[in-house]
């Protein structure tokens, strides 16, 4: 069995070592050891923190395979980007132009730098080793996130986004990159990459500022736009499920979309329930769900779940003790 969980102190070298073994291009994992351990000490703050005032600390997951005690994935929730340090992406724009002496129209589309200082709540960083994929483990991983928003929404803003990583080969090239930012940033894409995790100055000191026209880049660069690496395919689509919409937004680094929801639309946050546990037997035929435990000792796991009525759940006994639970709990249920 596998539980998702928050992320403690003692997590620092084995979470270091898990994603160390992310690709280039999950942007929000390139961090130092230094860097790791000031984000699991916010994160540590921001899951006992008494204030429901969204700010810019980070909610750090990981998953753990119970067998063996090891990390095999890792999660987050950046309860609100921009602040100090903007935002930054590319706003897709679409013009009508037209000529009557030419008898000709079309749609002008170009890309515009935009710097948001109070944006939204941001989920990402969500990394799980490949032997550990499928049998809903993902599912796990992402969707637990949002019982953690459905039980405080306050600490969170009223939008939502998910930044999806752009299509890049397999050495971690990416066709936008080479097209754009390599010519004002004289740099290989992971260096920028990693570089925007521990400050973002040197974007406004040399992005260009005006807008950058489509119709002048390569084919091959106009068709990766807004488009997703082949391995964020299934995260995409279930954002999409969960009610997640592109809105003309791509990053500024790979052209990977930006998908964005309402906090309070988002399908699992708002079928969210929080029954009590009651002792039962479960039928073996009883669905399955994501059950989670309070947002303070949070801890989740896929699991069968019995509705004996509207208000209480029975639970097997394996979920029982992997989320730690006392008689007569009240647990959470997405799904």
């Amino acid at each position: 069995m596998e539980i998702v969980r928050a992320a403690t102190l003692d997590d620092w070298e084995p979470l270091y070592d898990l994603i160390g073994r992310a690709g280039v291009g999950l942007t929000s994992l390139r961090l130092t050891k230094n860097q790791l351990h000031e984000r699991l000490e916010w994160s540590h703050f921001a899951f006992t923190r008494k204030s429901e005032r969204p700010g810019g600390e980070p909610y750090v997951f990981v998953m753990e395979d119970l067998a063996s005690g090891s990390l095999v994935g890792t999660s987050c929730i950046f309860a609100k980007t921009g602040g100090y340090e903007p935002f930054y992406t590319y706003e897709i724009v679409s013009e009508p132009k037209s000529s009557v002496e030419l008898d000709v129209s079309a749609d002008v589309q170009s890309l515009h730098l935009q710097r948001i200082h109070d944006g939204p709540t941001e989920i990402g960083s969500l990394f799980l080793l490949p032997a550990f994929r499928g049998r809903g483990r993902g599912r796990l991983l992402s969707m637990a996130r949002f019982s953690m928003i459905a039980q405080r929404p306050g600490r969170f803003a009223k939008e939502v986004i998910a930044e999806m990583r752009g299509v890049s080969d397999a050495t971690g090239k990416s066709p936008f990159w080479e097209a754009i930012g390599r010519h004002f940033f004289h740099v290989d894409f992971p260096v920028a990459d990693a570089l925007s995790t521990v400050s973002k100055k040197f974007i406004d000191d040399l992005m260009p500022q005006h807008p950058i026209y489509l119709d002048l880049l390569p084919e091959e660069v106009r068709e990766v736009i807004g488009q997703v690496h082949e391995q964020t395919q299934p995260a995409q689509a279930m954002l999409a499920s969960e009610g997640f919409v592109s809105r003309g937004l791509v990053d500024i680094f790979d052209a990977g979309p930006i998908l964005h929801s309402d906090r309070d639309s988002i399908h699992s946050v708002a079928s969210c329930r929080n029954p009590r546990v009651r002792a039962g037997e479960v039928p073996s035929d009883a669905k399955r769900q994501i059950v989670t435990t309070s947002a303070a000792r949070f801890r989740a796991v896929n699991s069968q779940v019995h509705w004996i009525d509207e208000g209480t759940v029975a639970l097997p006994e394996a979920t029982v003790r992997a989320l730690q639970l006392s008689a007569s709990d009240n647990v959470w249920t997405l799904g």
